[in-house]
C-alpha cells in the first residue's frame, strides 16, 4: 500500500558544486602484519588531499573486500564530512572494479586517481592543472615524476615533438624526491644515472613536464574515461587491467600522458617513517578553497589517424638501436648519458 506523494518524483538532480573528485580504492583485510599500518597511512593520504587542496574537491572512497573494524571507521570518517561518497563492499572486486563503481558516473570535469598510500604535497593541485593548461593535450598528468618514463606510452608526444627543442632531455628537478620514490618500492638506494637527466616537453608559456604518467597518483580529464571498456576487469591487481583502463584510455582520446617537473607527492608504500611524519606535519590547511571552474581546459578529441601512426610506427622507431641512439643525442643525452639510460 502507498499513502502520499514520494517528494523526489519529478525533481531534478543538482549538479555538483565541485570540478574536481578524487577517487581512492582501499583494500585492507586485517589489521596486522603486511597490514597494520594500512588504515593510518590511508587517514594521512586523506586528510593530505583535504588539507592542500586548492579547490572544493570530493572524495570518493572504495572498500574493497576491506574488515569490519576499517569499514566502521570509514563510516565515521563520512559522517564527519571527510567523505563524500564511501562505497562498501563486502567481498573484493578488485582495484580497478572498485574504481569503476564511481568513475562511470563521475561527472566532475578532472579525476584524480590514487592510491591510498600517497602522501599529498602543498601545491599539487595547482601544480597538475598548470601542466593541464600549458599542454592542451594532456590527458593525465602524475604529480610525481618518475624515472625512466620517457618511452612508456609517450609515443603520441613524440610524434608531435620529434623534431622540436621543445622535447629534450632536461636536468632532474627533485632528485631527493626520486630517492624517495624508489625507497618506497623496496630499491634500497638510487644510483646517479637514474637522477640526471629527464625526459621533458617545453610548453610557449615556459611550462616544462616529464614524459610518462605514474598509475599510483594521476589526474584525467573526464572525457577520456569515455574510451574505457564495457566489461569489468577480469583482475583483482595487475595484469593488463591498468593499461586498458587508465593507460589506452588517455590515448585512444588523444591525450598525453605527463608528469610535473617537480614533486608534489610521496609513493608511502605499507610501513611509515620519520621522513613521511615530519612532511605531513609540515603541511599548510589551504582554508582558502574556492569552487574552481575547469570547464575551460580543453576538451580532448579523438584522432584515430594519429593513434594508428604514434602506436604502430613511431613506437616501432625505438626499437632500432641506432634510430634511437640518433634521437636521443639530438635529444640532450651524451654518449655516456645514453650508455646509461640502455643498461
Amino acid at each position: 500500500m502507498r499513502k502520499g506523494e514520494n517528494i523526489s518524483k519529478d525533481v531534478l538532480i543538482e549538479t555538483s558544486e565541485s570540478s574536481h573528485r578524487v577517487i581512492i580504492p582501499l583494500y585492507i583485510p586485517n589489521e596486522e602484519e603486511y597490514y597494520k599500518e594500512a588504515y593510518k597511512i590511508f587517514e594521512i593520504c586523506l586528510f593530505s588531499i583535504l588539507k592542500t587542496s586548492t579547490s572544493i574537491l570530493k572524495v570518493s572512497v572504495i572498500s574493497n573486500g576491506s574488515c569490519n573494524s576499517v569499514n566502521q571507521k570509514l563510516l565515521k570518517l563520512q559522517v564527519e564530512d571527510y567523505i563524500d561518497e564511501l562505497i562498501i563492499e563486502k567481498e573484493s572486486i578488485g582495484k580497478i572494479n572498485s574504481i569503476l563503481k564511481v568513475l562511470r558516473t563521475a561527472e566532475e570535469r578532472l579525476i584524480t586517481i590514487t592510491d591510498a598510500d600517497v602522501l599529498f604535497c602543498n601545491g599539487w593541485e595547482d601544480a597538475v592543472v598548470n601542466v593541464f593548461e600549458a599542454f592542451p593535450k594532456a590527458g593525465a598528468v602524475c604529480p610525481v615524476p618518475v624515472f625512466r618514463k620517457h618511452l612508456s606510452l609517450t609515443s603520441n608526444i613524440w610524434l608531435r615533438y620529434m623534431f622540436s627543442k621543445r622535447l629534450y632531455f632536461r636536468p632532474v628537478k627533485n632528485s631527493k624526491a626520486l630517492t624517495r620514490f624508489a625507497n618506497s618500492i623496496g630499491w634500497p638506494w638510487l644510483d646517479e644515472k637514474w637522477k640526471d637527466v629527464i625526459g621533458t616537453i617545453q610548453a610557449k608559456n615556459g611550462t616544462i613536464a616529464v614524459l610518462g604518467c605514474s598509475h599510483f597518483v594521476a589526474t584525467y580529464k573526464k572525457e577520456v574515461f569515455e574510451k574505457l571498456p564495457r566489461k569489468n576487469s577480469i583482475y583483482k591487481l595487475g595484469g593488463d587491467s591498468e593499461f586498458k583502463y587508465t593507460d589506452q584510455p588517455v590515448l585512444k582520446k588523444g591525450g598525453y600522458r605527463l608528469s610535473t617537473y617537480d614533486n608534489y607527492a610521496y609513493h608511502i608504500g605499507n610501513k611509515l617513517d620519520n621522513f613521511i611524519l615530519e612532511e605531513y606535519k609540515k603541511l599548510k590547511m589551504n582554508s582558502n578553497k574556492i569552487n574552481e571552474d575547469y570547464s575551460t581546459l580543453t576538451k580532448l578529441k579523438n584522432n584515430s589517424v594519429e593513434y594508428f601512426i604514434s602506436e604502430f610506427i613511431i613506437q616501432k622507431i625505438f626499437y632500432f638501436r641506432i634510430i634511437k641512439k640518433m634521437i636521443f643525442r639530438n635529444k640532450g643525452l651524451s654518449e655516456h648519458q645514453y650508455r646509461n639510460f640502455t643498461t
